[in-house]
């Protein structure tokens, strides 16, 4: 089935559909269905509110990622007492990792809901979390902080955040790469080019020297991702040193 759908006005079958799967994903009834709806729409639809701006879930999005972090914030305060800023800091970004995130997104299926004119395809990961978070500020715009942060202790804290594990959880290879090399007094390279091939969508390709030698390549659809995803083979490559 093609979630992607290119129709702009939903019938009533569409509307009653939506509504009953977003009640499940939610567990409250929603109060605004244009809202949510406007949640789960991508700028390629180019569709415009009567005063000619955009409708999309961008600005949702914007104000989601914000809730989200006030209530990842409230709660590390209480459940770390002893902890300072630092750790709370660390941790919150952990959390709200766009991989977190996205993983969120995909485990409720909220891509299902996505009306776009783009193929599903061309779409990167990045979409389940955008989503997610644009789903998060139409809550908070129709149900209120509480309501949003139930929401959010239910779907995200509660089945996804484990202190423990997240302590011991890498949030960049990249830094901890560079600052094994700087510790170490290594001379270290991150060579990046574009490297599309026959994709549709652009590639860069990264490779990693340390002291002139490579330890790793990497390519991705951005060239943070590629650095990351390099950093990370380097850093097993090297594990042993490091470690």
């Amino acid at each position: 089935m093609n979630f992607f759908r290119k129709k702009l006005k939903p019938n009533a079958h569409e509307d009653n559909r939506f509504y009953k799967g977003l009640t499940e994903i939610l567990g409250f009834k929603p109060k605004s269905l244009p809202l949510y709806r406007k949640a789960f729409t991508h700028s390629s639809v180019k569709q415009i509110n009567k005063e000619g701006k955009p409708l999309n879930y961008e600005r949702l999005e914007f104000l989601g990622d914000a809730i989200i972090g006030t209530v990842i914030a409230e709660y590390l305060f209480i459940k770390a007492p002893l902890e300072d800023e630092g750790y709370l800091t660390q941790m919150r970004s952990k959390i709200v990792s766009r991989k977190h995130l996205n993983n969120v997104g995909k485990n409720l299926n909220l891509i299902q809901f996505v009306k776009s004119t783009v193929k599903e395809s061309r779409f990167g990961e990045n979409i389940h979390g955008n989503v997610f978070e644009a789903l998060t500020g139409a809550i908070f715009i129709d149900k209120g902080f509480i309501v949003c942060s139930n929401f959010l202790h239910q779907k995200l804290i509660g089945p996804y955040i484990d202190l423990n594990a997240l302590e011991q959880q890498i949030s960049s290879y990249k830094s901890l790469l560079i600052e094994w090399c700087q510790k170490e007094k290594k001379e270290f390279k991150f060579d990046i080019y574009e490297d599309s091939g026959n994709d549709d969508i652009r590639h860069y390709s990264v490779k990693l020297f340390i002291d002139g030698k490579q330890v790793a390549k990497g390519r991705d659809t951005s060239k943070k991702k590629a650095e990351e995803k390099t950093a990370q083979r380097g850093y097993y490559a090297l594990q042993n040193k490091i470690t």
